[in-house]
């Protein structure tokens, strides 16, 4: 793909510059390249470290990285030499979006702050994704999905009653980051767009995760008693949690007054549905351990699929706890086209699709994601440099420049 050939989408002719690495920054620009975005992958000579995550690997591929990569062409940079600062620079000059997710006290060595860069380039919009965000006392600290969780409390109300704190089990913060920062970009667009000036956007893990908490703060600092890990069974609304029937687990989530009378009634617990100390959600809060004994006994008689179909057939939300291999089989994601088989993998690896569909984007756009530096001869020479140039750069370490990559069909 070059530059005179651009994506359909609402973005098409945004150029994203995407120096970040690992999870949060690569799935933000996928995002926007989803969008139609002209996406170019600023490296290091040595790769994005997701290169190397794994295994799983496909023919020394990370799943992990062909997850965030897609729709994206890779060049290959030592930004701290002078030629490799030098193309980044040009590459800047006709971009709209930076990303960049670098620990905020390197990047004023580097000349790559957004105080600098707003200045040489008013009008760019500059991202930061960071762990704990571009100020305070915890700038500086290097953050990932597990400590933003940690910090966060969301460990902390996550796991078995009576059990340690776990994890949310998925590159949560990571993902989630990247929902915020693509939303903020698009923001920054608009704005870019009516008043013709950049902006700087500054996301974290931590305050991400910290939104993601949002109910269970507003709830505590409203005099809620510390919550602790509980297996699921503390939510605002009861019945809200998982059962296990003869089978295996469903989760039902009442959501109102009428559900749960249609729900109890389902179940045969008429006595429960009629009580009058249980009408409101905050009555069922008090009686959730009675409820939630009654309820289990009846569900643990009849398999799975029994109840989803008993359940569902009087409007009441519920699901079994799918394992990934029925995920992956589920009707609704293959009638979605929810999962995009990566080109020139056989099948064996997959990316998901964006969580958002336009009308206006009939198929999801769909590229390999790069190999290292497989499009650095491609754009410098777009961007005017020679071939002697390109070949001294490669040759002096500036840049990394296959000028044959395996598969480039596959990568362009």
């Amino acid at each position: 793909m070059t530059d005179e050939v651009m994506p359909l989408g609402p973005l098409a002719g945004v150029k994203v510059v995407d120096m970040t690495t690992s999870y949060a920054g690569p799935t933000t620009a996928m995002y926007l390249a989803d969008l139609g975005a002209a996406v170019i992958k600023v490296e290091r000579v040595t790769g994005d470290e997701a290169r190397a995550w794994g295994p799983p690997f496909v023919n020394e591929d990370s799943a992990w990285f062909a997850a965030a990569n897609r729709n994206k062409r890779s060049v290959s940079l030592n930004i701290k030499s002078t030629a490799g600062r030098e193309v980044l620079n040009k590459l800047l000059e006709s971009a709209d979006v930076f990303l960049e997710s670098m620990n905020p006290s390197k990047l004023p060595p580097l000349g790559l702050d957004p105080e600098t860069l707003t200045v040489q380039f008013p009008h760019l919009i500059y991202c930061a994704l960071s762990g704990f965000g571009s100020d305070g006392p915890a700038r500086d600290r290097p953050g990932y999905d597990l400590v933003a969780q940690a910090r966060s409390g969301i460990m902390s109300v996550t796991g078995e009653r009576g059990g340690s704190p776990q994890r949310v089990s998925t590159a949560l913060s990571d993902i989630a980051t990247a929902m915020a920062a693509a939303m903020a970009v698009n923001a920054a667009l608009v704005k870019r767009y009516r008043e013709g000036t950049g902006d700087v956007v500054d996301v974290s893990l931590f305050e991400t995760d910290l939104a993601l908490m949002a109910p269970r703060i507003a709830s505590f600092h409203a005099g809620e008693p510390e919550p602790a890990p509980s297996g699921g069974t503390d939510s605002v609304l009861a019945v809200y949690q998982s059962f296990d029937t003869a089978d295996r687990a469903i989760v039902v989530a009442i959501g109102n007054d009428d559900m749960w009378k249609r729900f109890a009634r389902e179940l045969g617990l008429d006595a429960l549905a009629d009580d009058p100390a249980l009408v409101t959600n905050t009555d069922r809060q008090i009686g959730r351990e009675r409820i939630r004994r009654q309820v289990a006994e009846v569900l643990a008689q009849e398999s799975a699929d029994v109840w989803i179909e008993r359940l569902a057939s009087v409007n009441v939300p519920v699901s079994a706890v799918q394992t990934l291999s029925e995920v992956v089989k589920d009707p609704q994601v293959d009638f979605r086209g929810s999962l995009l088989p990566v080109p020139g993998s056989d099948g064996m690896l997959v990316s998901v699709r964006s969580p958002f569909r336009l009308a206006s984007v009939a198929e999801p756009r769909n590229e390999r994601f790069p190999d290292l530096g497989a499009h650095t001869y491609e754009v410098l020479r777009e961007l005017g440099f020679s071939e002697a140039d390109v070949e001294a750069m490669s040759n002096d370490g500036s840049v990394f420049a296959p000028t044959q990559p395996e598969r480039a069909e596959l990568s362009s």
